[in-house]
């Protein structure tokens, strides 16, 4: 009977991975191609030289500085995005604002509300004349194909490309990333994670927001603290170029081509211009009141935009991917693997007194471990303070998992200032407002629950049920992929509520230096996923992002890592045994780490602050004490996974 189960399961995987292997032909994709051409709009709704673009001061503003610039003197402008809401109202007025051209880059695109709005003012973009281009990592597109199947037939001036599709699909379904990981590996783990948006060559926008309503404080249960960095003048041209390169690489298919795209539009021709109802319409009109109004965008994004000096844009080249040693021979010498990771090393390098890092996924790659273990013994350090999430408030436990497991070798070895962000921080740039997340309405209260009594859910989880939601977050790209940056494993916690968790990643150089991209300092952005990002070599950028930074390592928000106390029976030994078990490539199996997780508490002597404790000063444990190692997290089976990673995880470091 076994033998017969087990005869049958082989014989069912086989099949799915016959299934899964099964290719069109070229004239399969050539007729697709040519249904998808056919039905393209070439009507262009406005005759006017501007394509009825909005009248933008924030446009004005970009190309006044390109008209100012010269070879020798560019000028530049750049402003701050950590507040969602604002990161979502630029990007649709500038799409308003268009005169010529839009590219958009991006990992993921969902279907969701804040989603949905970009594309729809996307496709208006196109019918008034404008030439849209989008181009979306396959392993995050959109979630239908037939939205897909729409986009690729609605106008002459729109096209998206999807990167690097596996198994000839824009959708993979849970056995099918399985089919792809037994198959296909290599390429399902290479992976564009840049992401960037160009208007008319004037203004871009880079960081780490995808396109996702958790990336504009939208989300119903959770929400990303990120940062993107808005810039105009002449190194726009420069992410255009990078663009280019991408949009024109081999990797990148246009989505009528791609197998399961093809079948749609052959078997049911080209659907209806995609469009979904909004889930909360009020808090788009609320967006969109804003989106005209000159005042409000020259005071959100011209005013507070700062001028700027040594700008320049690094990133990944598509040759990151390239499949054998004999195309990169091939390749050209401009397509250096990991291009990106290595400007930003070099930058690392480089740091005489301070070094800010946030990242939300704390785990080094080899080469950023040798430059920290080289900069620690220097006669004098510089010191290296890191912003990253806790197990509370990740979405990507097993990652957060494999920094659990190093935390002594951060702290010690590296000399890393380790702050884990809270999952309710009490002081974030988070809005609760018309065009907030707008979970909790004018009858709720803006406190969480205190949390649950046995057998009883709290009144926020009743509501919340109610709307068919639950208190744990979705994973970054809101589907089930193992190869998702996230991963999509969220521990519960021990009280319900609007939970953050942090999603930026930026770099400061003893407040000389500022970066701002989509880099997480891992080894995926290493070896793995191309990456892009803006330096700016200017001291008043670097202080403000700076401030943005250690605001995020406040004690409101932040818990502080810091060696647990000694033990006071054989504490030398208790040590090595450590060490020894965090060596070990698996069975790290010893149960007492090096560090544990510490609160500031306000007191006699401990004034509020919002200076982020230092964890190696001698007094750092008057005003902080021990939390445990996972604070506010509820014990369950999702800690035995961390600690489960911990002890056997480590071989995944590469690709986390």
């Amino acid at each position: 009977m076994r033998r017969r189960i087990g005869a049958r399961l082989t014989l069912a995987l086989l099949a799915l991975l016959l299934a899964g292997c099964a290719s069109l032909g070229t004239a399969q994709r050539n007729a697709a191609a040519e249904i998808a051409a056919a039905a393209r709009s070439s009507t262009v709704d406005c005759t006017r030289a501007d394509a009825c673009a909005l009248d933008s001061p924030l446009l004005a503003m970009a190309r006044e500085e390109r008209a100012a610039s010269t070879p020798t003197a560019p000028r530049h402008r750049a402003l701050i995005l950590d507040d969602g809401p604002d990161a979502l109202l630029a990007r649709v007025h500038l799409i308003r604002s268009a005169r010529r051209s839009i590219e958009l880059q991006t990992y993921i695109f969902d279907e969701d509300d804040a989603a949905q709005l970009v594309l729809d003012e996307l496709q208006a973009a196109a019918f008034r004349g404008v030439k849209v281009r989008v181009l979306v990592d396959q392993l995050s597109a959109l979630r239908k194909v037939e939205t897909l199947a729409a986009l690729s037939s609605l106008h002459a001036n729109f096209e998206i490309r999807l990167y690097n599709p596996v198994l000839d699909r824009s959708r993979l379904s849970a056995p099918m990333y399985a089919v792809a990981a037994l198959c296909c590996l290599r390429r399902l783990n290479r992976r564009m994670h840049n992401k960037l948006l160009v208007i008319d060559d004037d203004i871009g926008i880079i960081g780490g927001r995808n396109y996702q309503d958790d990336y504009y404080d939208w989300g119903e249960d959770f929400n990303f603290r990120d940062r993107d960095l808005l810039i105009a003048g002449p190194v726009v041209a420069d992410m255009q170029a990078n663009f280019n390169a991408f949009w024109n690489a081999q990797r990148s298919i246009p989505a009528e081509r791609v197998g399961d795209v093809a079948r749609y539009l052959r078997a049911h021709g080209p659907p209806p211009a995609p469009h979904h109802p909004y889930r909360r319409p009020e808090r788009v009109r609320a967006l969109l009141a804003d989106v005209a109004d000159p005042d409000i965008i020259r005071m959100r994004f011209v005013d507070p935009s700062m001028e700027v000096r040594g700008v320049r844009f690094i990133a990944d080249l598509p040759g990151k991917h390239r499949r054998t040693p004999e195309d990169a021979v091939a390749a050209s010498a401009d397509e250096a693997v990991g291009a990106a990771g290595n400007s930003l090393l070099t930058l690392i390098d480089g740091a005489q007194h301070e070094i800010l890092l946030q990242t939300p996924y704390l785990v080094m790659s080899k080469p950023a471990q040798q430059v920290f273990r080289a900069l620690q013994q220097r006669p004098n350090p510089p010191q290296v303070l890191v912003s990253t999430n806790s197990l509370a408030s990740t979405d990507a436990f097993i990652a957060y998992a494999l920094s659990y497991k190093y935390k002594r070798r951060y702290l010690r070895d590296f000399g890393f200032q380790i702050h884990e962000f809270k999952p309710f921080p009490a002081d974030s740039p988070f809005e609760l407002g018309a065009t907030g997340a707008g979970l909790l309405t004018e009858t709720d209260e803006i406190e969480a629950d205190p949390g649950p009594t046995p057998g009883r859910s709290t009144r926020l989880e009743r509501r919340l049920a109610a709307r068919g939601l639950s208190t744990e977050p979705g994973s970054e790209a809101g589907r089930p992929s193992p190869f998702a940056s996230s991963g999509g494993l969220p521990v519960r916690l021990k009280r319900a509520g609007l939970r953050l968790g942090l999603h930026a990643k930026s770099l400061v150089v003893d407040e000389r230096v500022g970066v701002v991209g989509t880099h997480n300092f891992d080894p995926r952005g290493d070896t793995l996923n191309t990456e892009g990002a803006l330096v700016i070599e200017d001291p008043a950028f670097a202080t403000a992002l700076a401030a943005s930074i250690r605001r995020d390592m406040a004690p409101d928000n932040a818990w502080t890592i810091a060696r647990r106390d000694k033990s006071p029976i054989l504490p030398g030994a208790e040590y090595t045994l450590a060490r020894l078990s965090e060596r070990m490539p698996i069975f790290d199996l010893w149960p007492i780490k090096y560090a544990t997780s510490y609160d500031y508490i306000v007191g006699p002597g401990c004034p509020p602050t919002v200076q982020p404790p230092a964890p190696f000063a001698d007094d750092f444990r008057r005003c902080n004490q021990p939390v445990g190692d996972f604070p506010e997290v509820d014990l369950g089976l999702k800690w035995l996974g961390v600690r489960l990673f911990t002890a056997f995880g480590s071989g995944l470091a590469p690709i986390l």
